[in-house]
């Protein structure tokens, strides 16, 4: 697995980045990591799985950074009354070239958005889930512009 991603900086901490191409639909890799049954339980990289649960994902895919046009999705393989999902996996959304960062779309709750820097044509200006922008107060999305304009494009590796 460690021949198809680097871990690179970017603006905004590490990133992980393809170093081959992959094809739309393609089932990257299982994302393996430490099951916490918490429900207040929070860190920069967990991914929530429904109820108590969440996920404290290993490398390489901790550095799967948000984005409002992502390229990849979680997808989830979920067994009947198995709490959390059984396996989550990355999937591809779209085509991605060797170089390209992969990124999901955290889909944040309103109460939990914070400005976005993802510098996507798109982006909503928070790390929010689309159907929970319209929470947000207006004094918010305005700071989230001036954000969001001022934050470099990541930097690919060499």
């Amino acid at each position: 697995m460690n021949d198809l991603f680097q871990i690179a900086e970017t603006p905004y901490g590490k990133g992980l980045f393809a170093t081959r191409d992959f094809t739309k639909y393609h089932l990257i890799a299982e994302v393996l990591g430490d099951v916490i049954d918490d429900e207040d339980y929070s860190s920069s990289y967990c991914i929530d799985l429904g109820g108590t649960f969440s996920l404290e994902p290993g490398e390489p895919f901790r550095y799967l950074n948000h984005s409002c046009e992502p390229n990849c999705c979680l997808v989830y393989d979920e067994e009947d009354d198995v709490e959390p999902p059984a396996r989550i996996w990355v999937e591809t959304i779209r085509y991605i070239e060797a170089g390209d960062q992969l990124t999901i779309d955290y889909a944040w709750p309103a109460n939990a958005a914070i400005p976005c820097g993802c510098g996507a044509r798109n982006c909503r200006g928070w790390i929010v889930d689309r159907a929970e922008i319209k929470l947000l107060k207006p004094s918010q999305l305005a700071a989230s512009k001036d954000f969001t304009k001022s934050t470099a494009a990541p930097v690919l590796p060499a």
